[in-house]
């Protein structure tokens, strides 16, 4: 018996696999350290710091290794000068991709990219390329069975979310980024647990891919997301895959 499985799915997995590979703490470090270089050490003051600590806490990161990496943001502790650059390409079959990655050291991250996805049968894109295709949105993941769907969808839209999605046995809560912080706060103090909040690149319009296609594609969006310097891919691809 076959039946669909859409990427969002897959990538959930895939995340729980990094997970255990510890690959989420290292990005949570990286965005962490870099929050507290932009906006100082005090999550208090700091909101872009704020949600990075609550998503190493959701994550179960120790309390030192948040700590530590806050004082490299801030200069109390000696660190690696990280910069964020985000990259714009192609996957097979005209996917486009916003990557957004942080690196010590631009030159080789740029040419490691270029080689990975050219391998996939994708290229490197101009800067502007493929941007215009996104749209910045906030995005606040809560298990299903923390609030019947039309409890929830009272309380979001009150406090001015644009929409609510399922997916899997997750709610979607989707957010201007204006509204993004107080979407979040009104579901915290309503006692809902969230397990992920972050500002995401949404795609205006999705292509659908599928069979071989599929494949090639996620193939080409795996191997940049799983580059060290990668913290993120976002992608307009609908992608359907055949589940034996």
């Amino acid at each position: 018996m076959s039946g669909h499985s859409k990427w969002s799915t897959i990538k959930r997995k895939k995340a729980a696999a990094d997970a255990a590979k510890g690959k989420v703490f290292t990005r949570i470090i990286k965005e962490i350290t870099i929050a507290a270089r932009d906006g100082g050490g005090d999550p208090d003051t700091n909101p872009r710091l704020r949600l990075a600590v609550q998503n190493a806490k959701s994550a179960n990161m120790p309390q030192e290794n948040i700590t530590r990496a806050i004082k490299k943001g801030t200069g109390e502790l000696e660190g690696v000068k990280y910069e964020e650059i985000k990259y714009e390409a192609y996957a097979p079959h005209g996917i486009a991709m916003l990557i957004e990655s942080v690196t010590d050291n631009r030159n080789r991250t740029v040419a490691d990219l270029r080689h990975l996805i050219g391998k996939k049968n994708g290229n490197l894109g101009e800067s502007g390329s493929v941007a215009w295709m996104f749209e910045r949105k906030g995005i606040i993941m809560i298990q299903q069975s923390e609030k019947p769907e039309d409890e929830l969808m009272e309380i979001i839209l009150e406090a001015g979310a644009d929409d609510l999605k399922t997916e899997d046995e997750f709610y979607e809560v989707i957010t201007s980024m204006e509204n993004f912080e107080p979407v979040r706060k009104t579901i915290e103090t309503s006692g809902i647990k969230i397990e992920e909040a972050s500002l995401q690149y949404i795609a205006k319009d999705l292509i659908k891919v599928e069979g071989k296609n599929a494949e090639e594609v996620m193939r080409c969006i795996e191997a940049v997301e799983d580059y060290e310097d990668v913290q993120n891919v976002y992608t307009n691809a609908d992608i359907i895959i055949e589940e034996q």
